[in-house]
């Protein structure tokens, strides 16, 4: 079962991590995966993106066009970015707080957060659309949106594992110290994909 799944972010929301997640999550499943990061000016606020794909030995481990099974994304701006790269089928997660660009913020750029909104609900339909950053707030720190995300996807049924699989390898990726605040981070984002948002 070939699965290709795109994250999408900017610098300091934790992509990466939700990444090495889901690639635990089918590691301990004994599935083959590759993935790969675009980093970028992470550091800076910038796009990050990570591809994910998962019994893929005969594949490159860059999505190509069209082939995304999966989205991800943590802002509505990298939601648009990572279109070229879906399936017209593509189960999304989406979150709807809006990141300024610096450019934008400098007043040499323009943000159209509802127009990425509304593109995407056009596009994919049976999306899921959330405010994380207030759920990640309610965990414990704005840092967990990633994994509330993951919940939201997990209780969506977006993802091709169970809860239970992505629980257990949140466990096996965050420090002792940070998984209660995570564990209800991912219970909240599994409570909120069942709301209308």
């Amino acid at each position: 079962m070939l699965s290709s799944i795109v994250i999408a972010g900017v610098g300091g929301q934790g992509t990466l991590l939700a990444s090495r997640i889901l690639a635990e999550a089918a590691q301990a499943k004994g599935l083959f995966v590759r993935t790969s990061e675009t980093i970028g000016m992470a550091q800076r606020g910038g796009s990050v993106s990570s591809h994910l794909r998962i019994d893929a030995r005969e594949v490159s481990p860059i999505i190509p066009a069209r082939h995304g099974d999966v989205l991800l994304a943590f802002e509505p701006a990298e939601a648009v970015r990572m279109i070229p790269k879906l399936k017209s089928t593509a189960q999304c997660v989406v979150n709807t707080d809006e990141i300024i660009p610096t450019n934008v913020a400098l007043g040499k750029g323009a943000y159209l957060g509802e127009e990425y909104l509304a593109t995407m609900k056009r596009l994919y339909p049976d999306a899921l659309f959330l405010g994380g950053a207030a759920l990640a707030l309610e965990a414990g720190d704005i840092r967990t949106l990633n994994v509330v995300i993951l919940g939201a996807a997990c209780g969506a049924g977006k993802l091709p594992f169970t809860t239970e699989e992505v629980r257990e390898a949140i466990a096996r990726c965050v420090r002792p110290k940070l998984l209660l605040m995570n564990e209800k981070a991912f219970m909240l984002g599994i409570e909120a994909s069942s709301r209308r948002w």
